[in-house]
Formats: C-alpha cells, sequence, structure tokens
C-alpha cells in the first residue's frame, strides 16, 4: 500500500469528547472514525489490524473443532420469548423495532435463542454430536452508556461460538479446550503475560464462569490476581469459600483494574429445554443437549491492544496484529534517484512476501516520522541519500526508535525472521 494512496489521514488531535486513549489513537493514527457515541467504522489501516485479529480466533477456533458459520442479526420475537429474554423487563439492551407489514423484529446482541432452534433440524443422536458452531457477527446492544471507546459499544462484531455435548464430561472437556485456545489466542496477540483466566460468577448454570482479563488501568473490572500461579477472581465472586475451592489464600492476591477481553460459560439445558433441543442415546432415550457458550470481541481485543502496547508518540503494535510488517519511509525531497530507490526496495519486500506501507507521500521528515511512529509499526524502513551513499537501508524498531544500517543483502533474511518468529 502506498500511503500517497490510503484515503485516511493521522491527525494531531482527537474528537473533544473522546476520553478513552485506544478510540484517540486509532482515531489520531487514521485506524477508526466515529460514527457517534458508542458506533464506530473501521478505515483501510483499522480494517487489516482487525482482520489480523479475526483470523487468529479463527484459526485458534478450528484447531478444536469449531466450525464456522454466520446467522442472521434480524430476530423473531416469538423464538426469544420462549426463553423469557424478549421482553425489555428480562433483557434491557434490545434495539428493535417494527415490520411495515405488521410485527416486532429484534436485532441481536447473543445468538444462543437462534443457534439452539437452529440445531434442532441437525441434532437427533447421540452420533450427531459434539458439534461446535461459531461465528463473527455483528451484534447490537443499547448501552445506556456506550464508554471506553472500542471497550463498549452498542455496534460490534462478536466471535461467539456454542459447544453443544452429550453430557456434562464431554461438555467438560471441550470447556477446557476453549479455554487454552483462549490462551493462546492472547499470547498471538501480544497480552499473554497479562491476561489471566478470571474465575467470575456461573450464575444459574454452574458455580463458576471464567473471564480473560487483561491488567490494565484504563480496565472497568476489579480482580484479585495472583502472578505466581497465574490465577485471578473477580472482586464480584471474591469470598472465603471461592479462596477454599482454588486452593489459595487472601494474601496472594494483588488488586488490579483489569480489561475483560473474553469470556467462556456452561450453560447446562438452560435453553435446550425450553426450545426442545434433544438427542436420543444409545438406548433410543430422548436426552438434553448440554450447552456451553464462548465469546471474544475483536475489536474490544484490537483496543486492548492499543492501550497496552503505546507510548507517548503513538501505538506500538505486536508484529501479529500490526496492518503491515513494514513501514517504508522515503525521504527523497524531490530527488528522483531516491524515490527510485524507495520504489525499488518497495516492490523487492512485497515480491517477497514483506507486507509493507510505503510512505511516498511528498512530506517533510519530521511529518513522515512522526505518522510512523503514530501509526506504530514493528518495524520502519528508511531509503534516504545519506544510506544510498552507505550503501544500505536505515532499519529501526518502534519498540526503540534506534536506527541502523543494513546491507540490501542482509535485509530480506532479517525481516523475514522477524515476521515468522513466534509464530
Amino acid at each position: 500500500m502506498r500511503q500517497s494512496q490510503l484515503f485516511t489521514r493521522t491527525r494531531k488531535d482527537a474528537p473533544k469528547d473522546e476520553v478513552s486513549k485506544n478510540a484517540q489513537l486509532l482515531i489520531r493514527a487514521g485506524f477508526i472514525h466515529k460514527e457517534m457515541a458508542g458506533v464506530y467504522d473501521l478505515l483501510p489501516l483499522g480494517l487489516r489490524t482487525f482482520n489480523k485479529v479475526v483470523n487468529i480466533i479463527r484459526e485458534e477456533m478450528n484447531k478444536i473443532g469449531g466450525t464456522e458459520l454466520h446467522l442472521s442479526a434480524l430476530q423473531r420475537k416469538e423464538l426469544w420469548q420462549e426463553t423469557d429474554r424478549w421482553s425489555d423487563e428480562s433483557v434491557d439492551v434490545w434495539f428493535k423495532s417494527e415490520f411495515k407489514a405488521g410485527g416486532e423484529v429484534g436485532f441481536g446482541w447473543t445468538h444462543e435463542e437462534p443457534l439452539t432452534a437452529l440445531m434442532r433440524e441437525h441434532v437427533s443422536s447421540y452420533k450427531d454430536l459434539p458439534a461446535y458452531p461459531y461465528q463473527f457477527q455483528t451484534k447490537f446492544r443499547n448501552e445506556t452508556r456506550a464508554k471506553s471507546g472500542l471497550m463498549r459499544t452498542r455496534e460490534f462484531v462478536m466471535k461467539d461460538l456454542y459447544s453443544f455435548s452429550k453430557n456434562e464430561d464431554e461438555h467438560q472437556t471441550f470447556y477446557a479446550d476453549c479455554a487454552d485456545a483462549y490462551e493462546r489466542i492472547f499470547k498471538r496477540v501480544g497480552l499473554g503475560e497479562l491476561t489471566f483466566k478470571t474465575f467470575a460468577s456461573g450464575g444459574s448454570f454452574s458455580k463458576y464462569s471464567h473471564e480473560f482479563q487483561t491488567l490494565s488501568d484504563a480496565g472497568e473490572d476489579t480482580v484479585y490476581v495472583s502472578k505466581d500461579k497465574k490465577i485471578a477472581i473477580n472482586k464480584e465472586v471474591l469470598t472465603d469459600e471461592v479462596l477454599t475451592d482454588l486452593g489459595i489464600s487472601r494474601d496472594e492476591l494483588s488488586e488490579e483494574k483489569a480489561i475483560e477481553v473474553g469470556n467462556i460459560f456452561s450453560l447446562g439445558t438452560r435453553f435446550s429445554d425450553p426450545l426442545k433441543l434433544t438427542f436420543k442415546d444409545e438406548n433410543g432415550i430422548d436426552q438434553p443437549v448440554i450447552m456451553g457458550c464462548y465469546g471474544i470481541g475483536p475489536a474490544r481485543l484490537m483496543a486492548t491492544v492499543a492501550e497496552v502496547f503505546s507510548d507517548d508518540k503513538g501505538i506500538v503494535w505486536p508484529k501479529e496484529v500490526a496492518p503491515f510488517h513494514v513501514h517504508l519511509v522515503s525521504l527523497s525531497g524531490g530527488n528522483k534517484d531516491i524515490e527510485k530507490e524507495a520504489d525499488r526496495y518497495y516492490e523487492m519486500l512485497q515480491e517477497n512476501g514483506i507486507e509493507v506501507l510505503y510512505d511516498d507521500r511528498d512530506a517533510r521528515a519530521g511529518e513522515k516520522f512522526a505518522d510512523a511512529e503514530l501509526i506504530g509499526i514493528p518495524v520502519r524502513l528508511v531509503v534516504s541519500e545519506k544510506t544510498i551513499s552507505a550503501g544500505g537501508i536505515e532499519m529501526a524498531a518502534r519498540t526503540n526508535g534506534k536506527g541502523i544500517l543494513v546491507a540490501e543483502s542482509d535485509i530480506l533474511e532479517r525481516l523475514t525472521a522477524q515476521v515468522t518468529s513466534n509464530k
């Protein structure tokens, strides 16, 4: 991508009504555009990072047997009435509308009901289970107060996976597999050391559910963490009973602010019972399907990365979710020879599978460097009269900004090693 052709632009200031750091940085760096409170557009850079987060999640869900589908956002009233989740008294985040021909319709805020109803057409025998369908789907939640940038929005994409199992043992095996997959996801996006599997309320479905909480001063949640044992407890469930269950003392835990980046719940037969999702076991007896649900918001995860990995100059993207591998900066000052050399590097990088954003704009060096630091691509390459005279190219990591001269014969090997390491 040539930066001169990238229609988004960086900006010095974020909107005055935007107080969260993640949104301020993502707006200023040209990743997102704010439509209204709680509603954001993904611009080209933001969409690239968003899609990389989605692909990481997709790969890990597929590894544990997930099957991707896509359900409708429009929801029929009658289905949700069967589970007593249609009325505003039961669920206060609905967006609802009416058909011109008459009748109400809802915009899905989650998808347990429609997927459970759909599975009645696909599950009849124990041989049809287990099943692990998932989707990346737009959700609508009528939050009273949207806040924290992309952390709490009224329209967002959610990866929601639902497990359908024959019995509790089968369910618990997958539940553990999904928890492990979540930990791999957070490690791959760079948040592994800061993210903790956190014990939370299981509601009426089970004794516990689990949240995945990333430590950050921007977090809305309070958790109690043992970094040595890699365990955390949500403040809402911190009791002597929970401490005893987990074999941990209160003195081992530190109080931290955290951002919830994922959650997993056991649902039991909460939805399969009212919606009559059953299967015939080996003896031909009808049994209810045991369910679970597992959610991650890719945009929320992207925002958390921006919140955590940033400095006073801008975002510092981990390489697996950066919009490009390399930011190539041409300091030509109108010199055609330098432009030609930068073009040559651009073509060489593309031919060797290196994703590159090429700053070919007619702009001052200071402006180009400031934009590169704000955008936060992991590696910056600079072509200038100085580097050409020295017979190489300047290479700098966004983490420290210190440039070193690298010979052209070494640059591809260095970049390829950085791009492919730890994948």
